[in-house]
């Protein structure tokens, strides 16, 4: 039965996305071809969840596979941006250690106990409109942020000035938003191993 978990169809779409970021990433300098590969491999993120659950192909290794693509795909377009945009993606990973390893593959539903902020953000599995920006901002703001590098904004879009400005102003307010989050599972994980050794010194 563990060999066949490898092969439900949610998983395999996961392969199919990381091909996808892999050819985007070795077409970085050609925006029309990255933009269109790493556009699928996004749009799939929300394709292979819904089919797990019509399937009835839920697994632990599909939720940390869906985890690892994104952080795979968001981490490879943070480090072409900037030279401090590996610290973005150690944030994330961080954060996927400590969810993982702590509240293991129903970490979306592990928040009841914490601030309102952070239940508002993480309420429905991010199905809220604040959840959405949140995710928004999580996903969006790389692309757009390589959008705005390459240009593709004016030639593509003919997007004023303006305009660009207030969309990168609220996808960057969206992912601070996350930060929040990532910063409320980190501490919320310290405070698990700590109390742990803390129990073990008394055992």
């Amino acid at each position: 039965m563990g060999q066949q978990i490898l092969l439900y169809w949610p998983n395999i779409i996961g392969y199919i996305r990381i091909g996808l970021l892999f050819s985007a990433w070795a077409a970085h300098e050609t925006p029309a071809v990255f933009i269109i590969l790493y556009s699928i491999s996004i749009s799939l993120d929300g394709v292979d969840g819904w089919l797990a659950r019509k399937l009835g192909q839920t697994s632990r290794f599909g939720a940390w596979l869906d985890v690892v693509v994104d952080n795979v795909g968001r981490g490879m377009l943070w480090s072409q941006l900037y030279e401090w945009g590996w610290l973005v993606s150690a944030v994330e990973w961080c954060v996927f250690v400590c969810n993982h390893s702590s509240r293991g593959d129903h970490w979306k539903n592990s928040f009841s106990s914490s601030p309102p902020i952070i239940r508002a953000i993480m309420d429905k599995g991010f199905r809220t409109p604040l959840g959405l920006w949140v995710v928004s901002g999580l996903h969006c703001l790389p692309v757009w942020l390589y959008c705005s590098q390459k240009g593709l904004l004016s030639r593509w879009m003919f997007l004023p000035p303006w305009i660009q400005t207030l969309v990168t102003g609220l996808l960057a307010a969206g992912r601070l938003l996350a930060l929040l989050v990532e910063i409320w599972c980190i501490r919320t994980h310290i405070d698990f191993l700590t109390s742990d050794d803390t129990d073990n010194k008394k055992g």
